[in-house]
């Protein structure tokens, strides 16, 4: 009996010993979160633009070996998706929110929502907007992007009067302000001393000796050459400039396009159209599609903002939160209700002459995924 006995209170003490041991197993190897659970949510706007597509992947990339759950969703276009997207990671237990919101304003209940449940929320790409709900910002230097675009309009401008056509992203993203407000920074001194003259925009040509623009003259401006971040949008506004203006708004032009895949859209009406010569036209993202155009002399220039790197810090905060750290920031945002802490990343012009150095030996892309690369 007594061995029975020894045998029997052998058996309970090493099941509590293994119980206590899968207690232990159970949890994340850097705080202690159930692996079942999610850490870190991740919100993107749409899976139908390329961009975003990109930002995918190298999230995923980034994340093969962390030691966090991390849950990527996708909002279609959609705030109120946006908002549903948000409550399923919050019911999944989330700590940290990551989110690039569809309509800046918009998203701000979405945000609140989280808030009140204490995740952090790191507003990555666009500014969230008019909430203090936001706790860190992840960007590139989008005044920058712009100024880059302008400035290569100029480098490449020859002789006075040359046409500018000018497009914009949505007015619910405010990036697409802070591009334009950097794109006219270095293009109004040229429009006002006559290198250029503007072809599509009353507005812009009533302010042309305006050298800072106030939110509502580029909310004016933006009314009347939005393409919604939309191609099909960007390719009827090209088509419907290109038709309202005569010759003298034609031959050798310049062509502000605020991304890849409207610049794409805008280049292929400007290229069918017999008047005009020649077309110098911006972009930026570095979009696979349109490195091909850069490369075939479809499309001038993109703006280089390494996805990788943005990735890199946006996590970087991410878990620096997680792991009770104060995260490093570089500078801040005013989002209307709050200075917001930020991150910011360089941005890097290509065009034909260097899109081999920053793109294929970077290994950003391949060459096999490319034709004509010298």
């Amino acid at each position: 009996m007594k061995k029975m006995w020894r045998m029997a209170s052998f058996l309970m003490v090493l099941a509590l010993f293994m119980g206590m041991l899968a207690a232990c197993g159970s949890s994340s190897s850097s705080g202690g979160k159930s692996k079942s659970g999610v850490d870190i949510g991740i919100v993107l706007p749409t899976k139908d633009e390329p961009r975003w597509v990109q930002d995918e992947k190298r999230f995923k990339d980034a994340l093969k070996d962390s030691d966090y759950n991390v849950e990527i969703l996708f909002s279609q276009g959609s705030s109120a998706k946006e908002k549903e997207n948000v409550e399923t990671l919050l019911n999944k237990g989330i700590d940290v929110l990551i989110i690039t919101p569809q309509d800046g304003d918009a998203a701000a209940a979405a945000v609140e929502s989280a808030k009140k449940e204490g995740v952090t929320v790191i507003s990555y790409d666009r500014l969230i907007t008019n909430t203090d709900a936001v706790d860190y910002y992840v960007t590139f230097d989008s005044v920058a992007v712009g100024e880059a675009q302008g400035q290569y309009l100029i480098d490449h401008a020859t002789g006075k009067d040359v046409p500018l056509y000018l497009y914009a992203g949505a007015a619910s993203d405010n990036n697409a302000f802070l591009f334009f407000e950097g794109a006219w920074k270095a293009l109004q001194p040229k429009i006002a001393d006559g290198t250029f003259k503007i072809a599509n925009s009353s507005e812009a040509e009533g302010l042309k000796d305006t050298a800072e623009l106030s939110r509502d003259q580029m909310s004016k401006i933006l009314g009347q050459v939005t393409t919604n971040w939309d191609p099909n949008e960007a390719k009827n506004k090209a088509q419907t400039h290109l038709t309202a203006v005569g010759a003298d708004m034609k031959g050798d032009v310049a062509v502000l396009a605020p991304n890849d895949g409207t610049a794409r859209s805008i280049a292929d009406v400007f290229g069918s159209d017999s008047e005009v010569k020649s077309f110098v036209v911006t972009g930026q993202d570095a979009e696979k599609a349109s490195i091909q155009y850069v490369i075939d002399g479809k499309q001038s220039m993109t703006v280089f903002k390494d996805v990788r790197t943005l990735v890199t810090d946006a996590m970087g905060i991410a878990v620096d939160v997680l792991d009770d750290k104060k995260p490093e920031t570089t500078g801040s945002y005013d989002n209307g209700k709050k200075e917001v802490e930020a991150k910011q990343t360089e941005v890097i012009v290509v065009d034909k002459e260097n899109v081999k150095e920053k793109l294929i030996d970077s290994k950003y892309y391949e060459a096999s995924e490319f034709t004509g690369l010298e």
